[in-house]
């Protein structure tokens, strides 16, 4: 696979950034390449087989715990330099944060992400991804790799959008959503099989409350 940084002035890029500016979501459900969607995916299960995820807490330091009644997921953090999938993964991701500071003046800083595996019948509860004692993350971005997924295998990220509308994300591979990640509230259904995606957040300059 060849590197995959795109320049931010990309067509694909920029219509991303119009969405986050007009509604503070956008949807492109074809995003990533099939080759690196498939990669990722394998990388995702091969960490799962060898022990390498762990359940996602609820939370922030000290305050986190984990609670299978609000979320299931099974999650490990990416770091540069470990598999060439993810590095080209954050690539991409990092021309997207270009893109967004040279249209949107977000001052975003850099971008944190993880794998994120629901067994069949995990969930996540209504809730939004910007902690109260901690504002850096501003945009969330969430890449889904599941091949063959259908509408009724479930597993559908819903978010609350203004004016009391929801729209439901089918989390089909590589389908990208990105969203401002203070103001939507959003929540993971139940799916009938294994769904795995990456989930990150893009992060200024923060003001720590506590």
């Amino acid at each position: 696979m060849r590197a995959m940084q795109i320049p931010s002035d990309d067509p694909l890029l920029l219509r991303i950034v119009d969405d986050l500016a007009v509604r503070g979501w956008s949807q492109q459900p074809i995003f990533l390449p099939q080759v690196l969607t498939r990669a990722l995916a394998a990388e995702c299960r091969k960490r799962a087989a060898e022990g390498e995820l762990a359940p996602a807490a609820v939370g922030r330091g000290p305050f986190s715990e984990i609670r299978e009644g609000i979320r299931g997921d099974h999650i490990q953090w990416l770091e540069p330099g470990q598999v060439e999938a993810c590095d080209l993964y954050l690539g991409l991701m990092d021309s997207l944060r270009e893109a967004m500071n040279r249209g949107l003046y977000l001052g975003l800083e850099d971008f944190e992400s993880h794998f994120a595996l629901y067994p069949p019948g995990a969930f996540y509860l209504k809730h939004v991804d910007r902690f109260r004692d901690d504002d850096r993350r501003m945009v969330s971005a969430v890449i889904y790799l599941n091949d063959d997924w259908l509408p009724e295998h479930g597993g559908q990220l819903r978010m609350y959008l203004a004016e009391d509308v929801e729209h439901d994300v089918v989390p089909i591979g590589g389908c990208l959503v990105v969203f401002l990640s203070g103001e939507v509230p959003h929540e993971v259904l139940p799916a009938t099989r294994e769904r795995l995606s990456l989930t990150g957040w893009f992060r200024r300059r923060g003001n720590e409350l506590f």
